[in-house]
């Protein structure tokens, strides 16, 4: 609990980035995985981060929105050691064997190994800030404290600072988020925070050796904007990496299962099935492709995670109107997922175009495309003479499931296909694949579909 007691038991001081190196080799050496909670950058960015960190360079992360920068940053407190001991009551949490401030190296120098410790966990050693543009370099850096001036010191002793954020995360981790927002006055004094260690605070010049890891992001599109970021700051940074949506159906959905709010209801059983599952990816995915939607901002895994999220409320009130227990999610209730789409989308100037026709028809093909992975439409050569003979079949987002499955049992070769869903004792469930199977052979151009007010009818 004392400088005495820590200098007798051997213990060294590392710096930040020797700490986050050492524990880093120790999870490689282990195999422990590292980063958890992000799901398909295994490959990519994770390779990056760890060649960074043996590297002890400084990090920006370059992404479009919803790219999970920021939970890697808030993830890499991980790597710190469970404990590092600080002198107590020290505003920037100061090293007791190397003391930076002005109050520690007085307190040190008077009260020598009876000055007293704190112990700091890795959330104490994490500091994040969203840049923008009213920032001033007194938040980042510090500023006089009229205070501690009026009480009689003079403005050129040190002990009239008040420190910022990057001093009072010394010796730990310090994340800016949004980068390129940060005034260009203000990245200068980042950038001396960074290299020179050499700070100005009202005209006094003030020596801090800073230890810290520095972790930014940035989206590319301002990051690359000439006069949104200084050219040396940009220099300070030791590697840039680039992070990615999901590049795969598979990864999307496993984070939209991680991520997606899930309630326990009493009484209730959600299920939803795992082509619904797809087509919500397989629509995020077409998105980051289509022409009609601006790819300059992106369409986050957000987007998916909200989505699925409508989906299954949607089909919940069904259940729940329809005194159902079971509730598994329809094509029918596909339009809920307007409401969570069109306010994270940027549409291109395309003419008359508007967000709910975009998302519509990124739906159908979303459909199409995971219904044609799914089936051949040789198996459904009896289900379509069936129609052709005058059959008919009626679906509705308020209908109750029996009555999908009283229409099914009535059209040969419905039971087979439905069964290969892995539908079957379910009526919740043999509801979503009727649909599926309907809505599939319409958009294959094999069934017409007629819609009404409140109902769509499917006929040859």
């Amino acid at each position: 609990m004392t400088i005495g007691a820590l200098r007798e038991s051997g213990y060294r001081s590392r710096t930040v980035k020797e700490e986050l190196r050492a524990n880093l080799m120790v999870a490689l050496a282990r195999k422990t995985p590292l980063f958890q909670g992000i799901v398909g950058y295994e490959q990519t960015v994770v390779p990056q981060i760890e060649n960074a960190i043996l590297s002890g360079q400084d990090i920006i992360f370059l992404g479009e929105r919803g790219q999970a920068k920021t939970r890697i940053a808030r993830s890499l407190n991980s790597l710190l050691d469970p404990v590092v001991p600080a002198i107590a009551g020290c505003e920037i949490n100061d090293d007791p064997l190397a003391p930076i401030c002005a109050a520690c190296r007085y307190r040190v120098a008077n009260d020598g190994d009876a000055v007293e410790l704190v112990w700091l966990t890795p959330d104490l050693r994490y500091s994040e800030k969203l840049a923008t543009p009213d920032i001033s370099i007194a938040d980042l850096v510090g500023e006089v404290d009229p205070i501690k001036v009026a009480e009689g010191r003079y403005l050129s002793d040190e002990l009239t600072i008040h420190y910022g954020l990057l001093p009072r995360t010394h010796r730990g981790i310090f994340a800016l988020n949004e980068l390129p927002d940060l005034a260009e006055r203000v990245q200068v004094g980042l950038l001396n925070v960074m290299e020179e260690r050499d700070v100005q605070i009202r005209g006094y010049k003030i020596r801090l050796p800073l230890d810290l890891f520095v972790v930014a992001s940035a989206n590319p599109e301002d990051y690359t904007n000439r006069g949104r970021i200084i050219t040396p700051l940009k220099d300070r940074f030791g590697s840039q990496i680039r992070t990615h949506y999901p590049k795969d159906i598979a990864t999307e959905v496993g984070i939209m299962e991680q991520e997606r709010s899930a309630f326990v209801d009493e009484g209730i059983t959600t299920t939803v099935p795992a082509y619904m599952k797809e087509i919500l990816a397989e629509l995020s995915q077409l998105a980051r492709k289509s022409p009609e939607i601006s790819q300059r901002s992106g369409v986050s895994v957000r987007v998916t995670i909200a989505n699925y999220e409508n989906l299954t409320s949607n089909a919940l009130k069904r259940a729940l109107r329809n005194r159902e227990t079971a509730v598994v999610p329809r094509i029918s209730d596909l339009p809920a997922i307007i409401a969570s789409t069109a306010g994270k989308i940027e549409l291109e100037s395309v003419g008359d175009l508007t967000e709910e026709r975009v998302i519509d028809r990124l739906g159908q093909r979303a459909v199409l495309n995971v219904f044609n992975r799914t089936f051949a439409l040789a198996e459904f050569d009896s289900l379509l003479a069936a129609f052709q003979r005058g059959a008919t079949m009626h679906v509705s987002p308020v209908l109750p499931s029996q009555e999908y499955v009283k229409q099914a049992l009535q059209i040969p070769g419905m039971k087979g296909a439905v069964a290969k869903l892995g539908a079957t004792g379910n009526p919740a469930a043999i509801a979503a694949g009727v649909e599926f199977i309907l809505e599939g052979l319409h958009l294959n151009r094999k069934l017409n579909k007629e819609r009404g007010e409140s109902r769509a009818t499917f006929r040859a």
